[in-house]
């Protein structure tokens, strides 16, 4: 791809010494014959906000899965934390949190309740946990509703008791799918505002999966775009979206038997033209230049313009010229869709 910042393959933004996530040439094949990741590499300096973004099977959950020790990779290797992932998955799993999309908390346990069964689960002495048990509470403001059962609490609550119980471990590293899934525009505000303050008071690096992406922009130190298993592209929120190299212009024409492609080519600040039905997409220096001469040609030859729209580069658009697709376009698959309403049906209480 001609976009790309760099030759993924040879990724090493920061020596090995500062790498809290180190992957190198990671494959996974299942049955024999379906390679849901193909031999990735990309590290994650430590202190780091790592975005990983993909459509519905491309890879994104396969990859945490083998980085958190869920399952076991094909071939290449992987370390978190200084620890091979294969060698040593017990090292891994105590080093790292993971807040997963779908709600975890037993309803019928207290929201303090919880988080006490999940040091359990690492083996947290209990003088320890108690206290830190109090501490999460009141960092993220629960500690008022710590002792009534989760069945009453709301979309938001849930939420930050989840980051709570994976932060019990005071991980170095923490895993987010889908942090705000379900969640309304004030709430995911919310969320995030505790994710910050978690991360500093903490000094860990995130590793986060979103579905929105303004979101992944103003969040991530950088991101990684995947897609049928395969890295795109890495690089910063901004190198990503110089690297489209302008505006882009959508635009629709009327007439669907000729390819105009070469005609609004000709249109000065025009860098490139790609077409779909009677859609064009068009990336342009100055878009505020190049849209109207686009019209005023179309026009003068006869063709019918239906619509056009002019938009700055954007991650959504970084995403779009990866993938083909707008992440909003793509629907979930089945089982997302699943795991989604479940999420969303809690949130909602």
């Amino acid at each position: 791809m001609s976009l790309a910042l760099e030759s993924v393959s040879e990724t090493n933004y920061e020596s090995k010494a500062t790498n809290i996530v180190s992957v190198r040439n990671l494959s996974k094949i299942f049955n024999g014959k379906v390679k849901a990741v193909d031999n990735i590499s990309f590290n994650v300096p430590e202190g780091e906000t790592f975005g990983f973004l993909g459509p519905n099977g491309a890879g994104k959950s396969t990859t945490i899965h083998m980085l958190t020790t869920v399952l076991k990779p094909t071939s290449g290797t992987a370390e978190i934390c200084g620890y091979d992932i294969t060698k040593n998955p017990g090292a891994v799993r105590r080093s790292i949190g993971v807040v997963p999309q779908e709600y975890t908390a037993d309803e019928d346990l207290t929201g303090y309740e919880n988080i006490m069964l999940c040091a359990d689960f690492y083996g947290i002495p209990r003088d320890i946990s108690k206290q830190r048990a109090q501490e999460l509470l009141s960092l993220v403001e629960l500690h008022d509703a710590a002792k009534r059962k989760v069945e009453t609490y709301s979309g938001g609550m849930r939420r930050r008791l989840e980051l709570a119980c994976g932060l019990v471990s005071r991980p170095k590293l923490l895993f987010l799918d889908e942090p705000t899934l379900g969640l309304d525009v004030q709430t995911r505000v919310a969320i995030w505002n505790y994710i910050r303050k978690l991360k500093t008071e903490y000094h860990m690096t995130l590793f986060m999966t979103t579905h929105y992406l303004e979101e992944a922009d103003a969040a991530c130190d950088k991101i990684a775009i995947i897609d049928h298993g395969q890295i795109l592209t890495i690089g910063t929120p901004s190198e990503l979206k110089a690297a489209l190299g302008g505006d882009v212009i959508q635009l629709g024409v009327k007439e669907t038997e000729l390819d105009l492609s070469s005609l609004i080519s000709q249109v000065k600040y025009v860098k490139s033209v790609s077409r779909s039905d009677s859609s064009y997409r068009v990336k342009a220096t100055s878009g505020e230049e190049a849209a109207p001469a686009i019209i005023e040609l179309l026009r003068n030859r006869g063709y019918h313009v239906t619509r056009i729209s002019l938009t700055k580069p954007s991650i959504d658009e970084v995403y779009l010229e990866y993938t083909g697709r707008s992440i909003r376009e793509e629907g979930p698959g089945e089982d997302q869709a699943t795991t989604m309403m479940r999420t969303m049906k809690r949130a909602r209480r």
